[in-house]
């Protein structure tokens, strides 16, 4: 990777907690009702790619939408990223279909690779990944609220980065800082150094990271109020009008 010009792009990842759900869904949410708007009007260095769509996961939609104040912010990130270097948006609101879908066809994945496993257990080892699919107005999935985006980067030729996982893998491997620990290879330190760079950009526009996937940031819902001690979420649950 050439050298920045924003040494600051390539700190270390720092170690976080898993999130405990119960407190995040305690934070109050004073909506302030902006509206959903959809990425690919974007201008470069965006690049939209409706992950689940394409895949043809029920009720996934064919863009990917998200808050005004989460697009202002996910452009400046994107801005930030060394020549040659763009943003893909993956996804960002989802349809509360969607979202239950996710977390049964994971859960069941689980269920099948730990049959002896509590059903708190697999519930656990599933929200590890999936957020419980959630319409509450006082609790909602992070992604029903437009506040979460899943994102990557590719390069000039738009083809997307190794980023060490595929895009929502269940394994250890997802983890933010995974490649934070020594090791050897080039092709380690490459990884490390691209989460570093996708990271980093991000935070710099006040999103925050889930630990356990390096893909996943927010902005504004009550998860992202929980690790930047916010007092209150801004975005709480919202809807598109697919025939607007």
């Amino acid at each position: 990777m050439k050298l920045l010009h924003n040494e600051r792009l390539l700190e270390p990842i720092p170690h976080q907690t898993e999130p405990d759900w119960n407190q995040v869904s305690r934070i109050p949410i004073q909506e302030c009702a902006e509206p959903l708007v959809p990425l690919s009007l974007a201008p470069a260095p965006i690049k939209v790619f409706p992950a689940y769509n394409r895949l043809g996961t029920p009720g996934a939609v064919a863009d990917c939408f998200i808050r005004e104040g989460v697009y202002r912010r996910l452009l400046e990130a994107a801005r930030s990223l060394p020549n040659g270097l763009s943003l893909v948006i993956l996804d960002g609101w989802r349809p509360w279909r969607v979202q239950q879908y996710l977390f049964d066809s994971l859960y069941e994945t689980m269920h099948h690779q730990h049959p002896d496993a509590s059903e708190s257990d697999l519930i656990a080892m599933t929200r590890e990944f999936v957020s419980i699919a959630s319409r509450d107005p006082q609790a909602p999935s992070p992604h029903l609220t437009g506040g979460a985006v899943d994102v990557t980067l590719c390069d000039a030729d738009g083809l997307m980065l190794n980023m060490g996982t595929r895009f929502d893998e269940a394994s250890p491997a997802s983890h933010t800082n995974y490649f934070e620990k020594p090791s050897e290879g080039s092709e380690n330190l490459l990884i490390r150094d691209r989460r570093r760079l996708l990271f980093n950009s991000m935070c710099q526009q006040g999103f925050t990271n889930l630990p356990s996937e390096w893909w996943h940031y927010d902005f504004g819902d009550q998860l992202w109020a929980s690790y930047s001690e916010a007092p209150i979420a801004i975005y709480g649950p919202s809807e598109f009008n697919l025939k607007s």
